[in-house]
């Protein structure tokens, strides 16, 4: 039902995937919108040290020195020649695998997954490809971000699994030897030795990071697209019910269920500060509920466009982005908020916050922006375009 009442929002969503949702007699079904046409992608941003990664638009992995702003390395295509066709897509010619998961770095590596459906490990000081997962073949596009734990990479795929490589050769460790019921776009959290993900199914699962097996699952009223949240021994999560959730992270049991139903889909991660919960939606508005209870702390407030970024914290301060690109400072004291800037440019990658700079990676005007959170002032800009 969720489908037929938002089809037409999901559809937007899935053109800036470069594809169609298509709805007939009940049935779902992926197609393309026109030959050759391929994905954008829109990767958040990864910064360790004075070095900054992220996925362009195109395809390529772009690292920048974050004080000169010039490129450590040449961009980097991340190209098949043979599509998996996950969506039914099968242009002929080599397509940019392009990167919607905000790549992660640990040690020399920089590991992003693509939507041809392979994980990538590139040395982050020379730009050298160390090693591919497949090597041969395709898996189903890889959609969610990576997450790098414990000498691992794991990751979701469209194909309903959830997978473990060995983070310095690439071997496969395990794949979940049970299938989610639909395809998993949600970038795994994990806490202690269990990881979190959501899935298209409507599900929430536990999964033993030490060997794939499930250890419990919940059910939402609709998909989980959004990272899980885990604050305080409980995974909070959004779904395309228009409900957030509270659940036991060490059982899957329900703690609660928003009392108060969003406008539209939650897309984003929730974030905490101080036992209150902040979730941006796609109705535009920054829903605000007490972590151990759910109720609204204050009415939600509305930024007038759709939220599919994912926000960021700065001391005492949320920092969020609305779809058209205004930038925007909630006081975590007061509740109130107020405009830092506008970047007058499409905004869906998730925020990424270092020093007290926030940056922000925009779609149609492809550039990075580095936003000083406190005063609005916007240090640096660069366009995207590969070298």
């Amino acid at each position: 039902m969720w489908i037929r009442q938002n089809k037409l929002l999901l559809g937007k969503i899935l053109l800036l995937l470069g594809i169609i949702f298509v709805v007939m007699s009940g049935l779902t079904a992926f197609g393309c919108v026109g030959r050759g046409t391929t994905p954008i992608g829109w990767s958040g941003v990864a910064i360790v040290d004075d070095a900054l990664f992220l996925g362009s638009k195109g395809g390529k992995l772009v690292a920048l020195d974050i004080s000169t702003h010039n490129r450590l390395w040449p961009d980097i295509s991340l190209e098949t020649s043979k599509p998996s066709g996950g969506f039914g897509c099968a242009p002929s010619s080599a397509t940019a695998a392009v990167i919607y998961g905000t790549p992660v770095v640990a040690g020399d590596l920089v590991y992003v997954g693509s939507y041809d459906g392979k994980v990538h490990a590139i040395s982050s000081s020379t730009g050298v490809k160390r090693w591919v997962h497949p090597l041969e073949g395709n898996l189903k596009p890889i959609v969610g971000g990576l997450l790098v734990s414990q000498g691992k990479v794991y990751f979701g795929c469209s194909d309903g699994k959830v997978y473990a490589l060995h983070a310095d050769t690439g071997d496969p460790e395990w794949e979940s030897p049970f299938q989610t019921g639909d395809k998993v776009w949600s970038t795994p959290a994990i806490d202690d030795d269990t990881l979190f993900v959501g899935s298209f199914d409507k599900k929430l699962y536990a999964i033993d990071a030490k060997d794939g097996r499930k250890r419990w699952e919940f059910e939402a009223e609709g998909a989980i697209a959004s990272t899980p949240f885990i604050y305080n021994n409980t995974v909070y999560i959004g779904s395309f019910d228009k409900h957030l959730y509270a659940v036991n992270a060490t059982d899957g049991s329900l703690k609660w269920r928003s009392r108060v139903e969003a406008g539209n889909w939650f897309w984003t991660s929730p974030i905490a500060y101080n036992d209150v919960i902040y979730a941006g939606c796609v109705d535009g508005k920054v829903y605000i509920l007490d972590a151990e209870s759910g109720h609204e702390v204050v009415s939600a407030i509305d930024l007038e466009s759709p939220i599919y970024s994912s926000p960021v914290l700065v001391d005492n301060s949320i920092i969020i982005a609305s779809e058209e690109g205004k930038i925007h400072s909630l006081n975590t004291d007061s509740n109130q908020i107020r405009q830092l800037a506008s970047v007058e440019a499409d905004t869906y990658a998730p925020l990424m916050a270092s020093d007290g700079v926030v940056y922000i990676h925009t779609q149609n005007k492809e550039g990075l922006y580095a936003l000083n959170a406190q005063t609005g002032v916007i240090l640096w800009n660069l366009s995207l375009s590969s070298e």
